[in-house]
């Protein structure tokens, strides 16, 4: 075992696996000030890792006391196990609680672990069990519920939404400024982010939005069926789905869909994951077969399927049966791709919608450690990052009196680039202009291009 560099600041954090979670994780926290060591038995990966950001590395067994030990782990806030092995993320958690105070974070992805994690949080102390997969396939369920967005996030315990869309060509909003469209469609909406040529904005009321450009929108979620009518995109639920490759993410996915009465076909090369699946999904249409190839996927209804979602694990088939779904269907497009290189080129291929698992599970995790370094009075609910990273959404639960509440938010001294976009007061869902209030007991939703805000009082100068 081998320690590499230091730094000082905010929680100790360690960070047991250097895969694609713990990198997102080693990013964004280390980014925020606290005081990171990241653990992998590969010291290459380690190396790599330390020589990038200003974290300590520890090279050995996450599971191991000594290992633990020497990463610091009787001084540790928090441990957070997402390595490849659900066993070993219970096991370096359950080690490190009987020898510290941490708190701890696992990552489990089995679907048999997945029915029993509130009985292994409870028994083993842990704050908190994250399944990647299934988190994946609840936001992709919302978005094929809601066929005409490229995203959709709930928030206020399903309150409301934050939903993505593109403004198509000969659109309505094309050439409308956002106060065009409160004054002409409706104020019960907000635009809160604006992409365009690769540049994002957090709009004012003279901006003019254009056909192409990739907008956020927040709305509870009746106000928000009515807005995407009323601007002539479809609202109608997909009534099947055909699903490329039977992994965990397939099987999570389908499950939700079938529950909500949506016919679910599912390609999967592998004979007994296909037998398996058939056990698992008996409402499923389980074909065994290549989902690369092109005949069968005619064979089996690509032109006329309302929703196609290619989940096989290689992030370059996913793509290309995108592309190839694209040319040949109207299908709403769903793409899951694993690896955060190649953003950039992935936003320019016009995949439908695209998800990244590990940014959905860093997203969760960041706000468990942001609500427990935020001041008393002010808890983080949620945190979702938009356009890549380049914005956030923080939903706080407003516990105490403070700065920000009392006033209309007009009279409030609010940084740039960050927008009050929600406010839920006593049951009511409220999208507020300048005359509305932040009261004691709000939950507040905050958009902003700023990093790192873990307090309410945050948003001002």
């Amino acid at each position: 075992m081998s320690v590499f560099k230091t730094r000082p600041a905010g929680l100790k954090i360690i960070i047991v696996g250097a895969g694609k979670v713990g990198m997102t994780l080693v990013a964004q926290l280390s980014r925020e000030g606290h005081d990171i060591t990241i653990v992998d038995k590969d010291a290459a990966k380690i190396s790599d890792i330390t020589s990038t950001y200003d974290v300590m590395g520890c090279v050995g067994n996450g599971a191991s006391y000594l290992t633990q030990v020497e990463a610091g782990v009787k001084d540790a806030d928090l441990i957070i196990a997402v390595t490849e092995s659900d066993e070993l993320n219970l096991l370096c958690c359950t080690i490190a609680k009987q020898f510290s105070d941490c708190a701890a974070i696992s990552r489990l992805r089995n679907p048999d672990y997945s029915r029993e994690s509130k009985y292994l949080r409870d028994k083993l102390g842990l704050s908190m069990i994250i399944n990647p997969d299934l988190e994946a396939a609840k936001v992709m369920a919302r978005v094929i519920y809601l066929p005409a967005a490229l995203e959709a996030r709930s928030f206020a315990h399903g309150q409301a939404l934050i939903v993505k869309i593109k403004i198509p060509e000969g659109n309505i909003l094309d050439r409308m400024t956002i106060a065009e469209l409160g004054a002409k469609i409706t104020n019960d909406i907000l635009i809160c982010g604006v992409e365009r040529d690769g540049n994002v904005v957090i709009p004012g009321g003279s901006f003019e939005l254009c056909a192409g450009d990739v907008i956020t929108i927040v709305a509870t979620s009746k106000e928000q069926q009515s807005f995407l009518k009323s601007i002539g995109l479809v609202t109608n639920q997909v009534k099947n789905a055909m699903i490329i490759g039977g992994g965990r993410s397939a099987y999570y996915l389908s499950d939700i869909l079938i529950k909500k009465g949506i016919g679910v076909k599912i390609i999967e090369q592998n004979r007994e994951r296909c037998e398996k699946l058939n056990d698992l999904l008996p409402k499923a249409v389980i074909i065994n077969g290549d989902g690369t190839n092109t005949e069968l996927l005619l064979d089996e209804g690509i032109e006329t399927t309302d929703a196609f979602i290619p989940l096989t694990g290689i992030d370059e088939q996913n793509s290309m049966l995108a592309l190839h779904a694209k040319k040949i269907s109207s299908a709403k497009l769903i793409t899951k791709i694993n690896r955060t290189g190649f953003i950039d080129i992935i936003n320019s291929l016009d995949l439908g919608s695209v998800f990244y698992p590990m940014f959905i599970t860093a997203d969760m995790i960041l706000a468990y450690v942001r609500a427990r370094t935020a001041a008393p009075g002010s808890n983080i609910e949620t945190v979702y990052h938009l356009f890549d990273a380049r914005a956030e959404a923080i939903t706080f639960k407003v516990t105490d009196e403070s700065k920000v509440t009392g006033k209309p938010l007009k009279d409030l001294k609010i940084k740039d680039n960050t927008l009050i976009s929600y406010i839920g007061h006593e049951g009511e869902a409220i999208i507020p202009t300048g005359n509305d209030v932040i009261s004691k007991g709000d939950t507040v939703m905050v958009v902003t291009m700023h990093t790192g805000f873990d307090d309410i009082g945050d948003i001002l100068e």
